[in-house]
């Protein structure tokens, strides 16, 4: 890890500009620092963002719940406001990580973590010392998850770039949850849907022939690589907060972590549901997926087909078979199809439905 400079932020503004002048902003360190000892970013300058106590709150107003991005897993976990009114992000949090961690990742950087392909986490300086081929680190060098040992690839919009998930467990929360994400940047405040808020590969390739995916990175280059390309974050921009509405479905809701081992692991495969029932029939499901793409991944689908039904085996076995239909598993990962689906059944029982 090469020498920086370090400053703590006196707010948000001057820590936006500091990041516009190409430093790298810092809050509870759980991912930053393990980006700069692999070589996955270079920063000359490290800004603490840790001081700006407006950015750390949990409130209820209304019907809304505002969540400051310097909020950490364990502070949202034991809140009594998402115990009660979002049950589904207090379980993200205590599933995600260890108890030390916990204690000092926010849930703003939790929600930016990089995917945690081996391929990609290899320690490498620079990029010509890179052990084997990852287009997230040396664009154009090729993809080594797609031939080799990495089961849990994306099965939804991956591309031959990159096959790699995203593995934050309260972002699929929170997009079940259909928060929206607070920004502030050097162009002022702005909010974006968190089911937008991250892209596919798929999409990456999309923005990357665009001007909006130029500006995602700063550059202005004709085409931007599209494996670089992971959320819609303009360059400078801090997530302030995340908020979300209070409903009965936000109440009865769940979230199911499947994974090698119990404790300190991350996902093959997680369901976030929201789940709202009236006499045996479900008025509204919200359900997300985790670690199946870059992204949250929405089952829309799913959710329209489930909409004034009861919940029986043969139906929800239909209404999955569908939702996965379009799922691009690699040659050994077929399970994986299976297991997620089995995380969504798990959910939907934990979140109060019965399956008859």
């Amino acid at each position: 890890m090469k020498n920086f400079a370090y400053a703590i932020a006196p707010d948000i503004s001057s820590a936006s500009e500091a990041a516009v002048q190409g430093a790298q902003l810092v809050a509870g360190g759980t991912e930053i620092l393990n980006w700069m000892r692999l070589g996955i970013v270079s920063a000359d300058r490290v800004i603490d963002i840790t001081r700006l106590p407006e950015l750390s709150s949990i409130d209820r107003q209304g019907d809304e719940i505002r969540i400051g991005a310097l909020a950490t897993l364990n502070q949202i976990e034991g809140s009594d406001i998402v115990r009660q009114d979002a049950p589904v992000l207090s379980q993200a949090c205590l599933l995600a990580a260890s108890a030390q961690l916990r204690n000092r990742a926010t849930i703003g950087g939790n929600v930016l973590q990089k995917t945690r392909c081996p391929y990609f986490r290899a320690e490498a300086a620079t990029g010509d010392r890179m052990p084997w081929p990852c287009n997230k680190r040396v664009p154009g060098s090729g993809c080594s998850a797609r031939e080799g040992d990495f089961s849990r690839a994306a099965l939804f919009g991956a591309t031959e770039a990159c096959v790699a998930t995203q593995p934050s467990d309260p972002a699929v929360a929170l997009v079940a949850l259909d928060a929206e994400v607070d920004l502030v940047g050097p162009s002022g405040s702005r909010s974006i849907p968190i089911t937008r808020f991250h892209v596919t590969q798929s999409e990456a390739a999309d923005l990357a022939r665009t001007r909006e995916g130029r500006r995602l990175l700063g550059g202005d280059a004709p085409e931007t690589p599209d494996a670089l390309i992971e959320n819609r974050l303009m360059p400078g921009e801090i997530i302030v907060a995340y908020r979300f509405s209070v409903d009965t479905a936000s109440r009865n809701s769940a979230y199911v972590k499947l994974r090698e081992r119990e404790s300190y692991e991350y996902a093959m495969a997680s369901a976030a549901v929201c789940l709202d029932q009236s006499a045996g029939q479900v008025r509204q499901a919200r359900v997300a997926l985790g670690s199946i793409a870059q992204k949250p991944w929405r089952l829309s689908g799913a959710e329209a087909a489930l909409s004034g039904q009861t919940l029986d085996e043969a139906r929800l076995t239909s209404v999955l078979a569908t939702a996965f239909s379009d799922a691009e598993p690699l040659p050994h990962q077929d399970y994986k199809v299976k297991v997620a689906q089995g995380a969504v059944r798990r959910a939907l029982t934990k979140a109060g439905g019965s399956i008859q």
